[in-house]
């Protein structure tokens, strides 16, 4: 069969609220229902409000350290102060762009966004973002009784391409990754090192959908996607290696 996408229209929510219900409220102000083997995409955004991982920036007070990035990166001192608190390692930065990982994500500014925030706002990462994956999950096989992948989804910026793609910051319920070790390309030859980033994968298809600025689509189903459900709890490091295993990272580190 073939697959689908359907994203879901949603009202915009202020301050903390409980995702599931809003899921279940979503769905049905949508007309939809879930069916066994769906994947649900939910914009990490979206999960971070419902968290109320919010920061007002007039509340925050640089320290030195921060004022050091600030004028190092051309970053106002506030947003210099958040990206160190949030970050697990800082590589370097340009002008208005510091790079960072946090639980072994890569992204610019540590997954910091000021769009779809008031001014004078920012939304941080969700917490425990595999948690927030695997309760929905359960919750929805105990509400419906029917097996569901759930991907937490964020836009990136790819290594020297224009635009943004989705990228899996969480999941549950999916196997995130098919290994196709062994097997063989089409002139017979064996693949040594080939995985398939499935939720990678799933997470660009349904972003795209969902957009980028005021769509207020935060929710998409894949249908017929054709992933590899699985009841087993998703370990992090199955998506993600350390920084010093990436090959950018590495090839940078390592010029000519």
């Amino acid at each position: 069969m073939q697959l689908t996408v359907l994203p879901l229209l949603a009202n915009r929510k202020e301050g903390i609220f409980d995702i599931f219900e809003e899921l279940i409220q979503i769905l049905e102000n949508n007309n939809e229902k879930l069916q066994e083997g769906d994947v649900i995409v939910i914009s990490t955004k979206y999960i971070s409000n419902s968290q109320g991982r919010i920061i007002d920036l007039h509340k925050i007070k640089p320290s030195a350290e921060g004022n050091v990035l600030s004028k190092k990166f051309l970053l106002k001192p506030e947003i210099a102060e958040v990206i160190i608190r949030e970050s697990d390692k800082i590589f370097g930065g340009i002008g208005g762009f510091v790079i960072t990982s946090s639980d072994n994500i890569m992204a610019p500014n540590a997954g910091i966004d000021k769009s779809n925030a008031k001014k004078g706002k920012v939304i941080l990462y969700p917490t425990n973002p595999y948690l927030i994956a695997e309760q929905l999950r359960r919750k929805v096989f105990l509400k419906m009784l029917i097996h569901v992948g759930i991907i937490l989804v964020d836009s990136r910026l790819m290594p020297a391409r224009i635009g943004t793609s989705g990228v899996a910051i969480a999941c549950a319920g999916i196997e995130p990754v098919l290994d196709m070790r062994a097997k063989k390309d089409l002139d017979g030859n064996p693949l040594k090192v080939t995985f398939q980033a499935v939720v990678d994968n799933l997470a660009t298809i349904a972003n795209h959908k969902m957009g980028e600025g005021g769509e207020s689509k935060p929710i998409a189903i894949i249908r017929n996607s054709d992933s590899r459900l699985t009841n087993r709890k998703i370990n992090p490091t199955e998506m993600a290696i350390a920084p010093d295993q990436c090959v950018y990272v590495r090839g940078l580190s390592n010029p000519p």
